[in-house]
Parts: C-alpha cells; sequence; structure tokens
C-alpha cells in the first residue's frame, strides 16, 4: 500500500490528509458489518478498487455471498453501509459504489438431506420390529 495522501480543504480549519488505507479499510469493514457476506482474500485490497475523482470516491467492491440471502438487497445494503461509512468518517462524498457478486458460498453447518437414505439407527428400528414379529 503505498503512502499516498488524500486531502480534503475545509477553509475554516485548514487542510487534512487521509492515507489511503484509511479509505480501504473503511470501506472493508463496512462491507464486513453487512450481514450476508463473507471476507475475500483477494490479495491485500480484498477485493476493493478506489478511484478518488473530483466529483467524489468511485469505489468497486467485489464480494462472496452466503446462500439463502437476496443478492439484490445486499448488494443495496453494501452500496449504502459504503457510501454512509466513507461519508461520515472523511470529508469525501461518495460518487458511486459499484458491486460485484463473485461466488455464493454454502453454510457447511447446514444438514443436508440426501434423497433416498435412511439413517443407521432407523435401520436397526425396522430389523427389530420384523424381528420380534
Amino acid at each position: 500500500m503505498s503512502n499516498f495522501k488524500l486531502t480534503s480543504n475545509n477553509k475554516d480549519s485548514g487542510k487534512v490528509a487521509y492515507n489511503v488505507k484509511i479509505l480501504y479499510n473503511i470501506v472493508a469493514l463496512a462491507v464486513a458489518e453487512v450481514e450476508g457476506t463473507v471476507q475475500n482474500e483477494q490479495g491485500k485490497k480484498n477485493g476493493i478498487s478506489l478511484f478518488v475523482e473530483k466529483d467524489g470516491v468511485y469505489v468497486d467492491v467485489s464480494v462472496t455471498v452466503k446462500y439463502g440471502y437476496n443478492i439484490p438487497e445486499l448488494a443495496y445494503r453494501i452500496q449504502q453501509n459504503v457510501k454512509q461509512s466513507v461519508e461520515n468518517m472523511t470529508n469525501f462524498k461518495v460518487a458511486e459504489v459499484d458491486v460485484h457478486v463473485l461466488d455464493v458460498t454454502f453454510d457447511s453447518e447446514l444438514p443436508i438431506d440426501l434423497p433416498n437414505t435412511k439413517d443407521p439407527e432407523e435401520e436397526g428400528e425396522e430389523q427389530e420390529l420384523e424381528d420380534e414379529e
């Protein structure tokens, strides 16, 4: 990560300089706060691209979502949370937040019912009933 600094001018109190890493961290935390997202491990930037222009900050976020969540609703919540977090913590305005859904992940803790499979205990009970007759 470079030491490039973004500046925000406020005529009343002077100049404030932000390290780019701060914006990346704010965006990463805002995405992680949204329930249904999974942390991406795509290099140092975690699937986040930032572009600072005169009209505001442009953010591209790539995420993996958990199975069972409404993807359009989740993407909207990510957009709103990123915009709110960046604008509340810095003097920058967010011009655009693009969300790219890379994958859907399944929770490994969910039981999977396969058709035509029996529980071994149930089979034993059936055999016991047959033996008694």
